[in-house]
């Protein structure tokens, strides 16, 4: 799976928007911190800092994007943390697994 596809995985398993535009404009407003949501824009420059070259046909593994989100979940769980950050992050996990079960079973099916 790449960035881009995992973004659109993301944004369709969601309830609050992850695409800001197409996957490369999402990208790029949360490199740049403009992305509208602030902890999504986190999560999203997370998952790309995995990226050898940050970019929406960056292919991604599983078990790298969930490692990449470690930092964040330890910042989230902290006592003084927002709340709303811990439950988005969490939502934002259950939708990457579920985007890389999708695909996962989308291949074995051919």
């Amino acid at each position: 799976m790449t960035l881009g596809e995992l973004l659109q995985q993301m944004n369709g398993h969601l309830q609050f928007p992850v695409l800001e535009g197409d996957p490369a404009e999402t990208l790029a407003k949360a490199q740049d911190g403009t992305h509208g949501d602030p902890i999504v824009g986190e999560i999203v420059r997370a998952i790309a800092a995995r990226c050898e070259r940050p970019e929406v046909d960056c292919p991604l593994e599983r078990a790298s994007v969930i490692a990449s989100l470690g930092p964040m979940r330890l910042k989230y769980m902290a006592d003084d943390a927002p709340v709303e950050g811990f439950r988005k992050l969490e939502q934002l996990v259950q939708a990457i697994d579920a985007a890389f079960n999708d695909e996962a079973l989308r291949l074995k099916q051919g």
